[in-house]
């Protein structure tokens, strides 16, 4: 029953693609917006299909490089265009509601890419995040006419997941990577000089686990200011970072838990203005 449920999904979801001339996917790289590159140039042809992946100081390079890859084994177009969020105050501002300037700034970019392509454009959201909470990033891309066909064909993480299986697609079991600056504590002001920080300290972390042998998934360092990292990580290798800590340069203190998506929206009060299950950070 389960199975039968994801295969009309993805049914509902190619029957969708069948009826666009074009699309531009906003191409995080991730295993969601991967999925609907795949879909979507399986239903339309890789002619007209268009992936665009923005490229900013909030970005590793290795999600860029993982995304070029990906987009170059479908034999797709992939635009690389940048995106200036640092210029607007609120994104700068790390407020509850940054992804929403964030979101803007990825869609005002798109837009006048897609129009002479005649494309519609296209998000990776998908039936969890309409209903995972505070998610100010939808809510900017319905407003400037973006859609998600992943959201509204009613696909799942774990549908997607287990679909991009079958498909072959490599980014079937790939951990989540939301931008960097999902990792600076809300409050603090979002700087390019932050962001590569944190991006430098994963980078270390992750290189030194896995020379010594381990499997590494979802790892998190959190800027919470004042000198202080928490390095979030699978739970296997919570001792093993608790004794290699010294390996962050750049902060004064250094905790270790267990990674839980979502863990710097603890300190938000929700404001009235983005109702739960309207739309942002889910990292």
């Amino acid at each position: 029953m389960a199975d039968g449920a994801r295969q009309r999904r993805v049914a509902a979801l190619i029957e969708d693609l069948g009826g666009l001339d074009a699309v531009l996917v906003a191409f995080s790289g991730g295993a969601d917006s991967a999925f609907l590159l795949a879909a979507a140039a399986r239903t339309l042809g890789v002619d007209r299909v268009t992936a665009a992946t923005a490229v900013s100081p909030s970005l590793p390079a290795t999600e860029l490089e993982h995304a070029r890859e990906f987009a170059h084994s479908l034999g797709v177009r992939h635009l690389t265009p940048r995106t200036e969020e640092m210029s607007r105050a609120g994104y700068r501002a790390n407020g509850g509601d940054r992804c929403y300037f964030c979101k803007a700034e990825l869609l005002d970019t798109l837009a006048p890419i897609a129009a002479p392509l005649g494309a519609v454009v296209l998000t990776g959201t998908n039936a969890d995040d309409a209903i995972a909470g505070f998610r100010p990033g939808i809510r900017a891309a319905a407003e400037r006419g973006a859609r998600a066909p992943l959201r509204d064909a009613g696909l799942t993480k774990r549908q997607i997941r287990e679909t991009s299986r079958e498909w072959g697609l490599r980014t079937w079991d790939k951990p989540a990577a939301a931008c960097l600056s999902s990792r600076i504590a809300y409050g603090l002001q979002i700087t390019s000089q932050r962001l590569a920080r944190v991006e430098r300290a994963e980078a270390t972390l992750r290189t030194a686990l896995t020379t010594d042998g381990h499997r590494v998934g979802d790892l998190r360092v959190r800027d919470l200011g004042q000198g202080t990292a928490r390095i979030e990580v699978g739970a296997e290798l919570v001792g093993v970072l608790r004794a290699r800590a010294n390996l962050l340069a750049g902060f004064d203190t250094v905790q270790v838990r267990e990674f839980r998506s979502g863990s710097m929206n603890d300190a938000l009060e929700v404001p009235a203005s983005f109702p739960v299950g309207t739309a942002a950070n889910k990292d």
